[in-house]
C-alpha cells in the first residue's frame, strides 16, 4: 500500500515570533513544514529544532515583496508532489507613532511587506492550492483591522487590506475548494512590539504569546463548519472587541477606540 503523503504547510516570517511558533506547532502535528524568512540564522535554528523533534522541514530565504522569489521557493517546496495544503501569510512589520512623525519610508515598508507580500503569496500559491484538495490559506490580520488605531494608522490600514483580501478570496476561491480565513490577534509578545509604548498597549497590556496565536491557527485549520467562519479573533480581549464592534453603532465604536487608545 502506498504511503499517504504528509500534509504540507508553507509559513512566511518563520524565523521568529508567531511564524516560528506556528511552524513548530505544525511540525509536531506531522506536517512537512516550509519555513521562509529573510533571517537565515533564525531559520537555521528553527530547522535544527524541528529536526531534533523528528519533524520534516525545508527552509529558504524569501523576501515576500519579491514575486519571483515566491515562485522559486514555492516550486522548490512543492517539487516532491506539488502539494500545498496550508499557506500561512505571516510575514509582517510594524512601526508605531503619530502618523506625521513616522518617516514615509517606514510606512511604505509596512505596505510593501504586509499588503504586497500577502498579495504576492496568494497570487503565486494559487496554482498549487487549486491542485490540492481541501487546501487552506491563513492570513495574519490583526485586531487593529476592527477599527483604525491611533498611533498605528498605517499598520492598521495594512491589516484592513488583508481583511478585505481575505473576505473577497474566501468567496472567490470556494469554487476551487480553497478555504481562506484570517486571524486577529491583539498585541503579541514578540520582537515586533519590543520597546513600543502607545495608548492602546498601556490600556490593554500585552497578554498574548506567539504560542497562543500558533495554537489558534492550528485549531482553526482543523475546523470545518457548515457556515464558514472567515475571521478568528485570538484571545479574550480581541473576541470582546470584535463582538462589541459588530454590535455597536458607529459612534460608540469610535468612542470605545478613542478611550482605549487614549487619543
Amino acid at each position: 500500500m502506498a504511503e499517504t503523503p504528509r500534509p504540507t504547510v508553507f509559513v512566511t516570517g518563520a524565523a521568529a515570533g508567531i511564524g516560528r511558533a506556528t511552524a513548530l506547532q505544525f511540525a509536531r502535528r506531522g506536517f512537512f513544514v516550509g519555513a521562509y524568512d529573510i533571517d537565515e540564522d533564525g531559520l537555521g535554528s528553527l530547522r535544527e529544532e524541528i529536526l531534533a523533534q523528528g519533524g520534516r522541514v525545508r527552509t529558504g530565504v524569501l523576501d515576500v515583496t519579491d514575486a519571483e522569489e515566491w515562485r522559486t521557493r514555492l516550486a522548490e517546496f512543492t517539487s516532491g508532489n506539488g502539494r500545498l495544503d496550508v499557506l500561512i501569510n505571516n510575514a509582517g512589520v510594524l512601526a508605531s507613532g503619530h502618523f506625521e512623525d513616522l518617516p514615509l519610508d517606514a510606512q511604505r515598508r509596512m505596505v510593501d511587506i504586509n499588503v504586497l507580500g500577502t498579495m504576492n503569496g496568494l497570487y503565486t500559491a494559487f496554482p498549487y492550492l487549486k491542485e490540492t484538495p481541501g487546501a487552506q490559506v491563513v492570513n495574519l490580520a490583526s485586531a487593529s483591522a476592527i477599527y483604525g488605531q491611533p498611533e498605528l494608522a498605517t499598520y492598521s490600514a495594512t491589516k484592513f487590506a488583508v481583511r478585505g483580501l481575505t473576505e473577497a478570496l474566501e468567496l472567490e476561491w470556494r469554487g476551487h475548494d480553497i478555504r481562506v480565513f484570517d486571524v486577529w490577534p491583539l498585541f503579541v509578545r514578540t520582537g515586533m512590539i519590543r520597546g513600543m509604548s502607545i495608548g492602546s498597549t498601556r490600556s490593554l497590556g500585552v497578554r498574548l504569546t506567539p504560542e497562543h496565536v500558533a495554537d489558534a491557527i492550528v485549531d482553526a485549520t482543523q475546523q470545518r463548519r457548515r457556515f464558514p467562519k472567515v475571521h478568528y479573533p485570538v484571545g479574550a480581549q480581541a473576541r470582546l472587541l470584535a463582538a462589541a464592534s459588530a454590535l455597536s453603532p458607529a459612534w460608540l465604536a469610535r468612542l470605545s477606540n478613542k478611550v482605549l487608545s487614549r487619543a
